[in-house]
């Protein structure tokens, strides 16, 4: 039998489905995969719903359907003071991991040097390396998440295609700051290169932090792709619904792209998204204050476990140094351990690497977007496995 495509069949199966099946065949609470549980809009499940029955039920627009367009321009232009227009500057996708394919393949030719910062979401290094882009990482340590810039001006040259910048960041949970933002686009424009940049978790940024998006830095708008999520934005993760913004000659390479991987997004989707995005902005700034105390909750109980935990400046997700509570082995065994022993599961850290085994192996990522319910149930049965004293 001839060989598939040696890129794509040299990675193994996600983490995170990885994880999700062992909590499942164990019945644990799952805190690995970012799925949120509580958070759902009523009023945008309604729409949805009302929009379903409705109908139509054919091909929508292959760059997404007006009202959602026009919806995306208005929520840049209210929270970013970016001036968009609807036509030719935003593309609606069926999830920004469809967006991100759609910019790599589209922007990429074989050879171009990417930059990237690790620890990184797992679907950048294949998407990149099947583009025929080639890989150039910088990373960022714990506990402070520091952006190298000496490291980072190192890896950018002539053949700098693009940067991928991922801020509020997974799984660090670092959001990128003015300085560090304007450092980079300097790099950006000085190499004549571009930036995509993801920033799904936009709406997911605490304790007065704000989120800047690169495109917004002079000399930017021209050279940023900025990709956004409904499915992150209103706690619906398998509607698939994302969204790219850029300009006009930087977001037609990028349709191309996606009219022959998706080509459109289901109507009814769109529909409730556009009818989300359009609600006060106050609607969506509370998510932050609600997933904040979410935060705090599960970070005090994994604390007085003897959790050592980083700060989380936005996204869902903790990290925690696994090494507080006694466990003498890698985060892989550490995760696995906890998700058959205990009934609690986390991702390991170092899948969030090029190279696992020369990453950190002491941290763990827990997923915070939960019920207060299922954090403190988590909470108790790691505090029975490791022997502690559960949190008042």
């Amino acid at each position: 039998m001839k060989p598939a495509n040696s890129v794509l069949s040299s990675y193994g199966t996600t983490i995170f489905t990885v994880m999700s099946k062992l909590a499942q065949e164990h019945g644990a609470v799952n805190l690995g995969q970012g799925f949120p549980e509580g958070l759902e809009p009523p009023a945008v499940l309604r729409a949805a719903a009302a929009a379903a029955e409705a109908g139509p039920h054919q091909y929508p627009p292959m760059m997404g359907i007006p009202a959602l367009r026009r919806a995306v321009a208005e929520h840049d232009r209210q929270f970013y003071g970016l001036d968009l227009d609807p036509e030719t500057e935003v593309m609606v996708t069926s999830g920004a991991t469809e967006a991100l394919a759609d910019c790599l393949f589209g922007l990429i030719e074989p050879g171009d040097e990417v930059v990237l910062i690790e620890p990184l979401y797992d679907s950048y290094l294949p998407i990149v390396r099947r583009a025929g882009g080639v890989p150039r990482l910088v990373r960022i340590q714990p506990p402070d998440w520091t952006l190298p810039r000496e490291a980072l001006a190192a890896a950018f040259s002539d053949r700098t295609k693009l940067v991928l910048l991922n801020s509020p960041m997974n799984p660090s949970a670092k959001v990128f700051d003015d300085s560090e933002l304007t450092f980079l686009a300097d790099l950006v424009i000085r190499h004549d290169a571009y930036a995509v940049c993801d920033e799904v978790y936009e709406h997911l940024v605490f304790d007065g932090r704000r989120h800047v998006p690169l495109m917004t830095r002079p000399g930017m708008r021209e050279r940023c792709v900025r990709i956004g999520s409904a499915g992150k934005t209103f706690s619906v993760t398998s509607w698939k619904v994302g969204y790219v913004v850029a300009a006009p000659a930087l977001l037609a390479p990028i349709a191309k792209t996606h009219q022959f991987l998706t080509f459109t997004t289901p109507t009814c989707l769109q529909t409730a998204v556009a009818f989300g995005l359009g609600q006060d902005p106050a609607v969506l700034e509370h998510l932050a204050v609600d997933m904040a105390a979410r935060r705090d909750r599960l970070a005090d109980g994994l604390r007085a476990l003897g959790f050592a935990v980083m700060d989380c400046a936005g996204t869902y997700f903790l990290t925690a140094d696994i090494r507080g509570v006694g466990f003498d082995g890698g985060d892989e065994d550490f995760c696995r351990h906890i998700t058959t022993e205990a009934g609690v599961t986390a991702v390991p850290f170092s899948a969030f690497y090029q190279d696992p085994a020369a990453a950190p192996r002491h941290y763990a990522r827990f997923c915070f977007a939960k019920l207060d319910s299922a954090l403190d149930e988590a909470v108790a049965r790691l505090a029975r496995h490791f022997g502690a004293r559960v949190p008042a």
